[in-house]
């Protein structure tokens, strides 16, 4: 695991913690985020810990000390690299992001500020999305100015045994061509820090693989990314099922329509998860069958269960943000912070501050190009 980057501390370090160690990677738990709070959080940070075996994490977890310290002497491992940074408010599932920027004692406030504090390398939060994309927005702000909102991304399984990446999946309902370069420039930096692979090939998602398939804005972002942009390894239009084949590493999309592919494939596994499990319960035979081929189903269970890929990052923010589904168990919620760990220690950063720069000035937007209208509050979760 190499270095992370060097991060600026800023005046007030939140709850007095101070500035991360030099040679750690700290990151920051909110502890009471998602629908089980400490039962959940604790348990899954403390796996991500003992598969990390690096020996170089902290974690701080923020949240109600009392619920949080029994949990945490259940775990001896993490209590040894652990700091508990209290605070009795958190914030609802169902509170609205307006609300929750008005709180600044909030567990989730506190461990995003203390990213932009320093105090820690990354936030991991099952907590409420649009909290979670407000807060991290106000507080840490955008890599660039003309950024809007940050896209969300996704690991996706696939048929050749890995996982993909695909982006927006929620955060932006429209993209101009622009946005979409953007998402796969941000995509591709991802993808190199969690997966390790040098050159991920990039794909636009769309309605077919011919060039005259699509709106005029998937048109227009293929148009510029086939002509080449430095560093995005392009492979063209992709269909639908083209993500579960693992065509391309990274699949590029609006929110909107990512979204809807995004709770489409994870409806679809739970509904076939529920047919074997019925099929294979349906007769005494069929039970001594699923007996012997009990190690094999499992593994397939544990590969198409939403949890594998949980953990997705809120990219081109002036910090790592790693949102974890809200309902995510203990295996499930590990798996986001060993998203957030592998962006914390990875140059993802400055490959994107670097990438994003590039395209700027290769790639101007031409003032022929249609701006889809932003609103302040369009989001899906």
């Amino acid at each position: 695991m190499s270095s992370p980057d060097p991060i600026s501390p800023s005046e007030t370090p939140v709850g007095g913690i101070g500035v991360a160690p030099e040679g750690t990677v700290v990151i920051a738990i909110d502890a009471m985020g998602g629908d089980h709070g400490p039962r959940v959080t604790v348990p899954g940070t403390a796996e991500a810990l003992k598969r990390d075996g690096s020996g170089r994490l902290r974690f701080l977890l923020h949240g109600d000390e009392e619920l949080i310290a029994p949990e945490l002497a259940k775990c001896p491992e993490l209590k040894a690299v652990a700091t508990i940074v209290h605070t009795d408010q958190s914030v609802a599932m169902d509170e609205k992001p307006a609300q929750a920027l008005r709180r600044k004692s909030t567990s989730l406030f506190m461990a995003i500020s203390s990213v932009k504090s320093g105090a820690a390398h990354a936030v991991v939060s099952a907590g409420n999305t649009g909290a979670l994309m407000a807060l991290s927005k106000m507080i840490l702000k955008m890599i660039t100015e003309d950024l809007e909102r940050p896209p969300i991304a996704c690991s996706w399984p696939n048929a050749k045994g890995g996982m993909g990446t695909v982006l927006d999946v929620g955060a932006n309902v429209t993209s101009d061509a622009n946005q979409l370069i953007e998402f796969a420039v941000m995509g591709t930096a991802f993808h190199r820090a969690v997966r390790g692979k040098d050159k991920p090939t990039v794909g636009l998602l769309n309605v077919g693989s011919e060039d005259v398939k699509g709106h005029e804005e998937v048109r227009e972002a293929h148009r510029i990314l086939r002509e080449g942009v430095d560093g995005i390894n392009y492979y063209g239009f992709v269909e639908g099922d083209d993500i579960g084949k693992g065509t391309v590493d990274v699949v590029v999309t609006d929110g909107f329509t990512g979204n809807i592919a995004l709770k489409t494939a994870e409806g679809t596994a739970k509904f076939v998860k529920n047919l074997f499990k019925d099929a294979l319960t349906s007769s005494l035979l069929s039970k001594l069958g699923a007996l012997l081929a009990a190690p094999a189903l499992r593994a397939m269970a544990r590969t198409v269960d939403p949890g594998a890929a949980n953990g997705g990052p809120l990219l081109g923010l002036n910090g790592i943000v790693v949102k974890s589904h809200g309902g995510a168990e203990a295996w499930a919620y590990s798996n986001a912070v060993s998203v957030a760990i592998s962006l914390a220690a990875s140059t993802y950063a400055t490959d994107i501050r670097k990438a994003l720069a590039h395209v700027r000035k290769a790639h101007v937007a031409s003032p022929e190009t249609p701006q889809p209208p932003q609103m302040a509050d369009e989001k899906v979760s």
